[in-house]
C-alpha cells in the first residue's frame, strides 16, 4: 500500500507500507476522500519537518476492521476523522477544562499513542477508535471529507466573541474562511464582509451568504469605513495563514473589538502592540476543535445551514497529487477545495 508524503520543500513521496492492523483499541478505516489542508501546502512550501500522522488530517471513509475492545463502533460504519474525546484523567479535565485535555490535544496534533505512520492521502489508516466519530446518515462522501474543515471554523465561531447583529469581517476566502463565513451568518452576525484578492473565491462568498466580497486594501477599508460609520468592524476573523495579515485584522477591527485567529502563519508575525493596546482588542485563537462538536456540525450541513459542495473544485488520484498541491501553494490557484481519492 502506498501513501503519499510531504518529505522536504515542494517533495512528494509515495511512500510502501504494509496494510494496517487494528490495535486492540483501535480501527482500520478505507479512506473515500482526504481533503487537501492549508497546513499540507506549508509543509509543501517550506520544507520544514512535517509529522507524517497528520500530512493528510481531512478523511472520510468506511471501517474495514475494528480492534477486540472496541464496542461502540462495526465494520461498515461511515465515519469522519475527528479528535479523540476527552479523558477525564488529565490534570486538564481534573481541574474541570475539559475542553483543554492533553489527551484530546495530543490526537488533534498527531502524537498520541496510536499515532499512524501516515496520513489520509493513502487506500487505509489505522488509528484509534476516539478518533473517529460515525458519518451522519444525510451526508454524501464528498461532503464527509469536508467536515474536518467545516469543524475548525465551526469551534472557531463557537468560542470567539461573536454577538447577534455584529458587523463582522473574514479575512481569506479559501475554504476555512468561506466555512467561517457561513457560521458567522449562522450565528446571527448582522453584516458579513469577506476579503478575498481572488474574483473567483470572492463570487463564491456572495454565492454562499456574504453580504460583501471585496478585494484586500483601499476597497476593504472604504466598504468597512461606510457601514460601521468609521468605527471599524465588531470583530474579525483572520483566515488567511500569513504573517502580515495578523496585523491587518486588528487594523480592521473597532476600539473594543475583537479578532479572532484561525488561520495559521508561518514564521513570526510584524504587530503593532500600540495599537492593539488603545484598540483594548479582544483576541481570541483556535487551533483544532471537540469531539463533540462534529456530531454539531454534521447535523447543520445536513440540514443546509451551512453548504459544503460548492467549496469542492476538483479530485486528483494520488498520481496528480503533488501537482495539485503545487498548484494551491503557487498563489494563483482558482481551486478552492481539492479532494483526494487514493483509490483511483
Amino acid at each position: 500500500m502506498h501513501a503519499a508524503l510531504i518529505t522536504g520543500t515542494e517533495t512528494v513521496e509515495l511512500v510502501d507500507f504494509p496494510d494496517p492492523t487494528p490495535a486492540p483499541t483501535g480501527v482500520v478505516v478505507d479512506i473515500a476522500f482526504c481533503g487537501i489542508c492549508g497546513t499540507d501546502i506549508h509543509a509543501y512550501q517550506s520544507g520544514r519537518p512535517y509529522n507524517p500522522a497528520i500530512c493528510g488530517h481531512e478523511w472520510s471513509g468506511t471501517l474495514s476492521a475494528v480492534g477486540g475492545e472496541v464496542t461502540n463502533l462495526s465494520e461498515g460504519d461511515r465515519v469522519v476523522v475527528a479528535v479523540a474525546p476527552s479523558c477525564g484523567q488529565c490534570t486538564a479535565c481534573r481541574r474541570g477544562q475539559a475542553d483543554r485535555c492533553q489527551v484530546s490535544f495530543m490526537s488533534a496534533v498527531g502524537r498520541d499513542e496510536l499515532a499512524p505512520p501516515h496520513g489520509g492521502f493513502a487506500p487505509r489508516v489505522a488509528v484509534a477508535a476516539g478518533r473517529v466519530v460515525r458519518t451522519d446518515s444525510g451526508l454524501t462522501d464528498l461532503q464527509a471529507a469536508q467536515v474536518e474543515p467545516i469543524t475548525v471554523a465551526f469551534h472557531a465561531v463557537r468560542t470567539s466573541a461573536l454577538r447577534l447583529g455584529d458587523i463582522a469581517v473574514i479575512q481569506g476566502g479559501g475554504p476555512i474562511g468561506l466555512a467561517t463565513m457561513q457560521w458567522v451568518r449562522a450565528a446571527g452576525a448582522g453584516r458579513v464582509i469577506v476579503i478575498e484578492p481572488s474574483p473567483q473565491r470572492r463570487e463564491l462568498a456572495l454565492v454562499l451568504g456574504a453580504h460583501h466580497a471585496v478585494t484586500p486594501g483601499e476597497e476593504a477599508d472604504a466598504l468597512i469605513a461606510e457601514l460601521t460609520h468609521g468605527l471599524g468592524a465588531d470583530i474579525v476573523y483572520e483566515c488567511v495563514g500569513r504573517p502580515f495579515a495578523v496585523q491587518s485584522a486588528v487594523d480592521l477591527a473597532r476600539r473594543g473589538g475583537s479578532m479572532c485567529l484561525i488561520g495559521l502563519a508561518e514564521g513570526d508575525a510584524p504587530i503593532s502592540p500600540g495599537t492593539w493596546l488603545v484598540k483594548e482588542i479582544a483576541v481570541t485563537s483556535s487551533l483544532a476543535y471537540l469531539h463533540e462538536e462534529f456530531e454539531m456540525a454534521m447535523g447543520m450541513i445536513a440540514d443546509g445551514r451551512v453548504r459544503v459542495e460548492p467549496l469542492h473544485t476538483s479530485t486528483v488520484g494520488l498520481s496528480g497529487f503533488e501537482a495539485a498541491l503545487a498548484d494551491l501553494a503557487s498563489g494563483t490557484s482558482e481551486q478552492v477545495k481539492v479532494l483526494v481519492d487514493p483509490n483511483a
